[in-house]
């Protein structure tokens, strides 16, 4: 599987899962360390971590492993490093908090339905 269909997968898992404000975002062209970003919201710091546990199973299912992964101590804002994806998942405080979407707004957003 391709990356940007990876990408687009697990977006599409996490909103299966209830994830909210999904947001995909194409930083290929601005970034020397990834291609995507997957970014996302969660209820609770127990949904935080069930969501990070399901990605962690998806991406073993597509043979990705996982090259870091912080957060999981304070369960308010997960950063899972794939390489050439980095998935974030934060509870919705920390990420109005960091708005790492106005960071990376000059950006393309993909469309699950791509």
């Amino acid at each position: 599987m391709e990356v940007k269909e990876l990408a687009l997968s697990i977006g599409k898992l996490l909103d299966e899962k209830l994830a909210k404000d999904i947001e995909l975002i194409d930083i290929g062209e601005k970034s020397g360390f990834a291609d995507f970003l997957i970014i996302c919201s969660a209820g609770s710091q127990r949904q935080v971590k069930a969501l990070a546990d399901f990605v962690e199973d998806e991406f073993a299912k597509n043979d990705v492993e996982i090259k870091n992964i912080e957060g999981l101590n304070t369960l308010d804002w997960v950063l899972m490093d794939y390489g050439d994806i980095i998935v974030n998942i934060f509870t919705e405080d920390t990420r109005a908090k960091y708005s790492l979407e106005k960071i990376w707004g000059d950006c393309e957003a993909l469309r699950m339905g791509e």
